[in-house]
C-alpha cells in the first residue's frame, strides 16, 4: 500500500509544507501536476477552517481523478506539529482520520501518538528528523518513512549534509527516505536518488509560483536571491532554520549579529505564536533559491522539473 502511494506520484517530489504560503490552492496544484502537495494544519486558522480545506482538497481531487483516470492526481499530506504546546492537535488529527487523509507528516516531537491513530484508519506517517538519535526515536515509534531534514533546506533545517545523513540512516533503516535540502533542479532529485531515498522534499521551488500563498515581495526576493543570502539561527521559532537575509533586514534586524532565541517560549497552536509578526516578516527559503527564476505555474514548474529529471537521466546513462 505504501509503495503505491509513492509509485502514484509522476516525480517522486513531496511539495513540503510551508508556513503561510502551503494552502489548499499550491496543494491541490501539486497534485494535479502528479507531485505529493502538503500543507501544515497550522495554516488553517481559526481551528474550523481546517475541514474547510479538507472539504475543498478531497473534493476538487475526487472530480480532477473521475476526469483524468489514465492519470489521477498523487495524494496529498497534512503536517502535524507534535510538539506538546499545540493545543490543536488532537482536533486537528481527528479531522485527518475522518478525510482519511493519505499521509501524515510531523514534526518537532514524538509522532507516537499519531502514528497510532493515522495507521487505525490505514493513513501512513512519516516524520521530520535533523538527527540519527531522531532518526532512531521515530522508528520505535512506529513511523512509515523518515524525512531526513538536511543542511541548507528552507525553514527548520538541521546540519548534516546530505550524503553523510543519507549513509548512516541506511545503515538501520531500510523503509521510505525522503531528503530535503536546497533541493531546486531536476538533476537533484537524480542525485538524491543515487544516494538511496525515495523522495525529495521541495518547498523553496514553489514559493514563487502562482498558487503559493506568498506576498509579492516574498516571492520577489526568492527570485533574487542566492545561496549566499540565507541565514540559519535559532532566533525566530527557538529552533535553527534558514530565512532570507533581506527579510531579516527589512525587519530591522542585523543578520550577522543575531541573539540566540528560546524554544521554551514557543507556542504551537491556537494561540499562534508570540512572535507573530516574526513569522509574518521573516521569511524562509532554502539555500536553492538561486537556481529559482521564474515566477510560473505549478504545472509549468513541475513540467520543467520532470524534462530536466529524465534528461538528467539520459545523461548518466551515456556516461
Amino acid at each position: 500500500m505504501l509503495t503505491r502511494l509513492i509509485a502514484s506520484t509522476t516525480l517522486p517530489v513531496i511539495g513540503s509544507p510551508m508556513f503561510i504560503v502551503s494552502g489548499p490552492e499550491l496543494v491541490i496544484a501539486q497534485c494535479q501536476a502528479g507531485i505529493i502537495g502538503a500543507f501544515p494544519a497550522l495554516n488553517a486558522r481559526p481551528a474550523e477552517t481546517l475541514r474547510e480545506w479538507l472539504q475543498q482538497i478531497t473534493g476538487t481531487l475526487a472530480e480532477y481523478d473521475a476526469c483524468h483516470p489514465q492519470q489521477p492526481a498523487a495524494p496529498f499530506a497534512v503536517n502535524q506539529i507534535v510538539h506538546p504546546t499545540n493545543d490543536r492537535l488532537e482536533h486537528d488529527v481527528a479531522l485527518c482520520a475522518e478525510f482519511k487523509v493519505p499521509l501524515v507528516i510531523t514534526s518537532l516531537h514524538s509522532p507516537e501518538r499519531v502514528v497510532e491513530q493515522v495507521h487505525t484508519y490505514g493513513g501512513f506517517v512519516f516524520h521530520d528528523v535533523t538527527t540519527l538519535r531522531h532518526a532512531r526515536k521515530a522508528i520505535d515509534a512506529g513511523v512509515d518513512g523518515l524525512i531526513l531534514v538536511c543542511h541548507g533546506a528552507g525553514g527548520h533545517a538541521g546540519r548534516l549534509n546530505p550524503f553523510a545523513f543519507v549513509a548512516e540512516v541506511r545503515r538501520f533503516y531500510d523503509g521510505p527516505l525522503v531528503l530535503a535540502g536546497a533541493i531546486t533542479k531536476g538533476e537533484q532529485i537524480v542525485a538524491a536518488q543515487a544516494l538511496g531515498v525515495d523522495l525529495v522534499y521541495m518547498g523553496t521551488r514553489f514559493i514563487a509560483t502562482q498558487e503559493a500563498n506568498a506576498q509579492a515581495a516574498y516571492k520577489q526576493m526568492v527570485l533574487d536571491a542566492a545561496a549566499g543570502d540565507i541565514v540559519y539561527t535559532n532566533l525566530f521559532t527557538g529552533v535553527h532554520g534558514n530565512y532570507l537575509r533581506q527579510s531579516i533586514e527589512q525587519s530591522g534586524l542585523d543578520p550577522d549579529a543575531l541573539p540566540e532565541g528560546d524554544k521554551t517560549s514557543m507556542r504551537y497552536g491556537s494561540g499562534g505564536s508570540s512572535k507573530a509578526k516574526a513569522w509574518r516578516d521573516i521569511w524562509g527559503a532554502g539555500q536553492g533559491v538561486g537556481g529559482i527564476a521564474s515566477m510560473s505555474s505549478v504545472a509549468n514548474e513541475v513540467a520543467t522539473l520532470r524534462d530536466d529529471y529524465h534528461q538528467a537521466l539520459a545523461q548518466l546513462r551515456r556516461r
